[in-house]
Order: C-alpha cells, then sequence, then structure tokens
C-alpha cells in the first residue's frame, strides 16, 4: 500500500520538504495518547532484544544518524518499533549545512543521494533536547553521532570533537565519532589512522563511561578499514559503524543523466547492499568477538538485517528504505526477524 502511496502522490513533493512532513507525523506518534496505540502495534518481541554496549536494545534494529538530526523525532521512532535511535549528525557549533537543493531521491534504485553537510542547531541546543528525553523518555537507548563544525579548521578538529563530547555524553547511550562524511570539506582525511588515533583517543577521554564507536566510509580499501578497526580496538573504543554513504555511482539503474543533475553527495540505500557486506566482513575479521560492530548501508528487509547478523553484526542501522517502504517498517523489520527466529530462544 505505502509503496504505492509513495510512487502516486509522495515522490512528487520535493525530498526535504517531504522528510520534515513525515518528521512532523512521526513526533506526533511519540506523543501520548498516539504513542500508546503506536506502540501496542509496533513493539518489539522480547525475545528480539539484544545485550551490547552494557545495554540492552530491544530490538537489533534501529535508526541511522542523518533521519533525526536534532534530536526531535526520538519518542516517535521508538515507538515505531526501533530498538535505539542514532540522532545527528551534532556538530559544537550551529549550522545550516549546505545550500539546497541537497536530497535527491533515485526511485528506480531505492536510493538517496545527500549533501545535507551536518545541517543542525548545535551541541547545546541538543543537550536540551536530550536532557528532556531523559526525564520523558527514560527507557530509550539514543546513540549521538557527533561531527566536525564546518568553521573549524581540520588542523583543530579535535578540540571541536572534545567539545561536542564533553557536552553531549553525559546524556547519550552511546556517541558515534563520524568522520567519515563526504559532505564537509577534508572529514574524511581525519580516517588516517595517524590522524584518527589522537583524535580517538582525546574524544574517548571527554566522554567518560559513555561506550565510544567511531562511523567509518565504505570507499576506504580493505587495508584501512583493517587497520582502523585495529586501532579502535587499541584506543579502547566500544565499536564500528559501518559504514556512511559512498561517493560511487557504480551499478545505478536510474539514468545517467538524472544522476548527474544530482550533483555531488552522498549515496545511500539498496545500492550500498554488496559493499555494506563486504566492509562488516572485513571489520569483523580485525576485531574480537565481543566488539560492537553496527552494521548500516543498503537494508532494506529483515533477509537483510539477518543476513548482517549472520555476518557478524552486533547491531543494524537502517536509513534510507524507510523513504520507500513507510512508517511501519520498524515493526515489519522485527516481526520478519521473529518469524526466522531471530533472538533468545
Amino acid at each position: 500500500m505505502y509503496p504505492l502511496l509513495f510512487r502516486a502522490v509522495l515522490s512528487r513533493f520535493d525530498p526535504e520538504f517531504a522528510h520534515h512532513a513525515g518528521m512532523a507525523v512521526i513526533r506526533v506518534l511519540g506523543a501520548p495518547p498516539f504513542s500508546w496505540a503506536t506502540r501496542a502495534l509496533t513493539r518489539p518481541d522480547p525475545s528480539l532484544q539484544v545485550e551490547a554496549l552494557g545495554l540492552t536494545f530491544p530490538s537489533p534494529f534501529g535508526v541511522a544518524a542523518g533521519f533525526d538530526k536534532n534530536a526531535v523525532g526520538v519518542r516517535g521512532l521508538a515507538a515505531l518499533g526501533f530498538g535505539h535511535v542514532e540522532v545527528g549528525t551534532v556538530t559544537a557549533i550551529p549550522q545550516e549545512g549546505n545550500p539546497k537543493p541537497r536530497l535527491f531521491r533515485l526511485v528506480e534504485d531505492r536510493a538517496v543521494i545527500n549533501r545535507m553537510g551536518f545541517n543542525n542547531a548545535g551541541a547545546d541546543a541538543a543537550a536540551r533536547r536530550l536532557a528532556r528525553l531523559r526525564r520523558g523518555a527514560p527507557d530509550t537507548i539514543i546513540g549521538v553521532n557527533i561531527g566536525k563544525s564546518r568553521v573549524v579548521d581540520v588542523e583543530d578538529a579535535t578540540a571541536d570533537y572534545v567539545a561536542s563530547a564533553t557536552r553531549l555524553a553525559p546524556l547519550a547511550d552511546y556517541l558515534a565519532v563520524n568522520v567519515s562524511s563526504p559532505n564537509t570539506p577534508g572529514l574524511r582525511g581525519l580516517q588516517a589512522v595517524e590522524t584518527l588515533s589522537p583524535l580517538l583517543r582525546a574524544v574517548r577521554e571527554a566522554s567518560g563511561s559513555t561506550p565510544l564507536l567511531v562511523k567509518i566510509a565504505p570507499d576506504l580499501p580493505d587495508d584501512e578499514i583493517t587497520a582502523i578497526a585495529q586501532l579502535a580496538v587499541a584506543e579502547g573504543l566500544a565499536g564500528i559503524i559501518a559504514h556512511n554513504t559512498t561517493i560511487s555511482r557504480d551499478g545505478l539503474r536510474t539514468d545517467a543523466a538524472t544522476v548527474e543533475a544530482a550533483g555531488a553527495g552522498g549515496l545511500s540505500g539498496a545500492p550500498l547492499k554488496k559493499r555494506s557486506l563486504e566492509v562488516l566482513r572485513v571489520v569483523r575479521d580485525a576485531v574480537p568477538a565481543d566488539f560492537c560492530v553496527i552494521a548500516v548501508g543498503g537494508v532494506e528487509t529483515a533477509s537483510d538485517v539477518q543476513e548482517r547478523i549472520d555476518a557478524g553484526a552486533t547491531l543494524v542501522q537502517g536509513y534510507t528504505a524507510f523513504l520507500y517502504r513507510g512508517p511501519f517498517w520498524g515493526r515489519e523489520i522485527n516481526r520478519g526477524l521473529l518469524r526466522r527466529g531471530t533472538g533468545r530462544a
């Protein structure tokens, strides 16, 4: 039903406008009495619970960073059955992001190109919202994804990340260091081990007891992914998120003119499925069995989630397919996992 509605009606709206409209509905679903009815329909079966990062996740499937940049829809997303919500990317300094248009659908590929540029209200605003959430929704697992403020030089990135970590770590269930978005100039250069090591060390110290993860790019060679994974273990991180969007445009069904018109940005959605599995396996081979690995990229169905779990993912996240499959996507995934026997016996 929803895919037909999307193609007939929703796909005609500007993608960013449609996202904000959808977020407005999600926010309503997170408020009583709507949240009570929503949770009754979508609550994950207890057998799907996963122990990770010292936390109990209601489901292995959660929402990736980028969907709720300002922590405004957390209650609604949790009510829709997602096992956790990773908000952000949040920067220490508020920023508007890149000029519009900056979000483009590739409907034939069930994909999206974005060059949002970390548009967000900043760490102080996020901290105020998270503090309210901690009072009103204490059981919802919230990760916070932090990135470099655009006005800060790459040479000063560590202090910028530390500022965000200091402000947000006490309010987060886990913190994720984003050094892999293709939409902030110079950011991906921070993935070089010699640069990343002191950054992660400083952020880990600032994060205190809050579990710290690092989010990597899929476009790195496998040997560099292995090196970062080993570094994360050596620096005492709690896990790795694999992975962010890609700058590749290989294998797309959408006509070349449409893709070219969309321009630069990170590609997400179904085309990342193959590389996502490859990156996951490289990371899992490089880290201990109890090290948390969160798989992201090309996830659409319960079968995709199960495939990631079978390949070694501790948890799985999605975002783009939400746009194509509709508001009950989380419930669809959880019920599919339950039918497959995922979770505790």
